[in-house]
């Protein structure tokens, strides 16, 4: 089959190499669609405190299961599901603590192995999620990264009278937005200085700025989100906090980035920070969500499609910043 190999960090290209063999309590899944992800951009720049390499990215997929276990329901052949990638250990002392997504043996799909940037992918028949026959294209491809939101406000408080302040208007932060607007007092506000993205955070009734000096600078949000994991706006971001609020880092920073802040902030206005790793029981959650949405919420946030073999194109539009979530269709892009 046709792959995606990260070899090393800097060095991708696509491949001949061996179909997969699903193992007893495996499904194959044909890769119908994969997103790209701000961690696959990491993993591909050595950002990742892994080193699994060779490894084929792409956590973010779904497609049609097509070859089974000896252990797996002969029902399923035919299914089309969509994949939580995540792959606790289910034994260490975070896993049974409940925490499965702090996993102390983290592994995971398209991060530390193999993954969906390929026609075929091998998967955890448990953690393949069945879907409609009258699935969504966009719903079913944007589930794992709505889990990862969902879980985003899992670990935030719920108040009716919350106002949201988010960093970035990516495929995440317009996601973030989306929930938050559910829940906000007011229009959600997103920082973004990409036009086409804030026009996008418009359109989907936020109000989008350019600039943190667009924003009063005697203005406090309940809660603040940043969504882009770059320094200078978690900085911007920690000093919008309202007394007793809450800042989130949701997006992935480099793992050697650091912030300032001052201490008697924290303590003096009861800041509370807290961040979000990937999904923690949210994937059946945003699984349903995902297709009650649809496209009618979400199908604005797939802005491009590329073939399987134009995967550094695809990653190169990805870091322009030309548009929101970019797939790769390996079967075609029909």
């Amino acid at each position: 089959m046709q792959a995606v190999v990260i070899e090393r960090p800097g060095v991708v290209s696509v491949q001949d190499v061996p179909d997969p063999t699903p193992g007893p309590r495996d499904v194959i899944v044909a890769v119908r669609a994969a997103g790209i992800c701000g961690t696959d951009i990491h993993l591909l720049d050595g950002e990742l405190p892994y080193d699994r390499y060779p490894v084929v990215p792409g956590h973010e997929f779904y497609g049609e299961v097509v070859a089974l276990g000896s252990d797996v329901s002969r029902d399923r052949i035919g299914r089309l599901v969509t994949v939580d990638p995540n792959m606790p250990c289910r034994s260490c002392s975070e896993c049974r603590r409940g925490r499965a997504n702090l996993c102390e043996r983290y592994e995971a799909l398209g991060v530390t192995v193999d993954g969906a940037a390929a026609e075929f992918v091998r998967v955890p028949a448990e953690l393949a999620y069945d879907l409609p026959d009258d699935v969504s294209d966009v719903g079913a491809l944007l589930t794992e990264p709505l889990a990862c939101a969902i879980h985003g406000f899992d670990v935030l408080p719920r108040n009716s009278q919350d106002r949201y302040l988010i960093y970035g208007a990516g495929t995440m932060g317009l996601m973030m937005g989306l929930l938050a607007s559910d829940m906000a007092s007011e229009p959600v506000t997103v920082v973004e200085p990409n036009p086409v993205r804030r026009a996008r955070a418009e359109l989907m009734g936020m109000r989008a700025v350019s600039s943190p000096n667009d924003i009063d600078p005697d203005a406090r949000w309940e809660t603040v989100i940043d969504c882009t994991g770059v320094v200078e706006a978690i900085e911007d971001g920690l000093r919008r906090v309202r007394i007793g609020g809450f800042f989130q880092c949701f997006g992935v920073a480099e793992t050697n980035a650091m912030v300032k802040l001052r201490p008697f902030d924290v303590y003096r206005n009861e800041i509370t920070i807290v961040g979000s790793m990937a999904v923690q029981n949210s994937f059946d959650r945003a699984h349903r969500l995902a297709q009650v949405w649809g496209d009618e919420k979400l199908g604005v946030l797939v802005t491009h499609g590329y073939a399987l073999e134009d995967y550094a194109e695809a990653v190169q539009t990805f870091r322009d910043g030309a548009g929101l979530k970019i797939s790769i269709r390996p079967g075609g892009m029909a």
